[in-house]
């Protein structure tokens, strides 16, 4: 049975992740550097607005907003590319993904903080580290002002669902964020599970 095509809303967020082929490691420092940088080239390529990313030791999840679509066509080259530099890297012939990429449509504001937020506290709910900010490997910091954000990330175009002062909007998405500690949960259902 043929696949059926993704649906692609232009100017829609989505929240997307892939893990390796049986749950197998596909990133480490080197290759989590390697990584935002392939995505930065592919974002810039298809126009998309990154607003967070989390980057495990066996998958990554990224929350970003389509231009005018890309999101199969983006998906397909920054996977295609990164599996190529992870099996390498770790001398594997065979799939660094064991799926296709997973996707959903974000079609609220609170959808897509909500994601956002789940996809930051990743390394925490795998017990790395107790708060978002302990991992360099998501986008928290960055968006913070704890470190400097990469090209990778929309950080303004984030920063003004929390206000339209940098310095307010950040405090506002830390608190947001550290709210989560209590009630994130994923805020959506897959009938194939939550990746975390």
């Amino acid at each position: 049975m043929p696949r059926q095509p993704r649906i692609e809303v232009p100017g829609g967020y989505y929240h997307v992740a892939a893990r390796g082929n049986d749950k197998q490691a596909i990133f480490d420092d080197a290759l989590r550097t390697e990584f935002i940088r392939t995505a930065t080239r592919v974002a810039r390529r298809h126009g998309w607005l990154v607003y967070a990313y989390a980057l495990m030791s066996n998958h990554f999840h990224l929350v970003f907003q389509l231009d005018q679509g890309g999101l199969s066509e983006g998906m397909h080259a920054l996977n295609n590319r990164f599996a190529r530099i992870s099996n390498a890297r770790f001398g594997r012939e065979n799939h660094c993904f064991g799926r296709r990429f997973w996707s959903t449509h974000l079609e609220t504001d609170a959808h897509l903080l909500a994601s956002v937020r789940y996809a930051l506290w990743n390394p925490a709910r795998a017990g790395i580290g107790e708060h978002p900010s302990d991992s360099r490997w998501t986008s928290f910091r960055a968006i913070a002002g704890l470190d400097h954000p990469s090209e990778l990330l929309a950080h303004r175009e984030l920063l003004e669902h929390f206000g339209s002062d940098t310095v307010r909007g950040r405090r506002a998405f830390s608190r947001y964020v550290f709210e989560g500690r209590v009630r994130c949960q994923a805020p959506w259902q897959n009938g194939d599970g939550i990746l975390t």
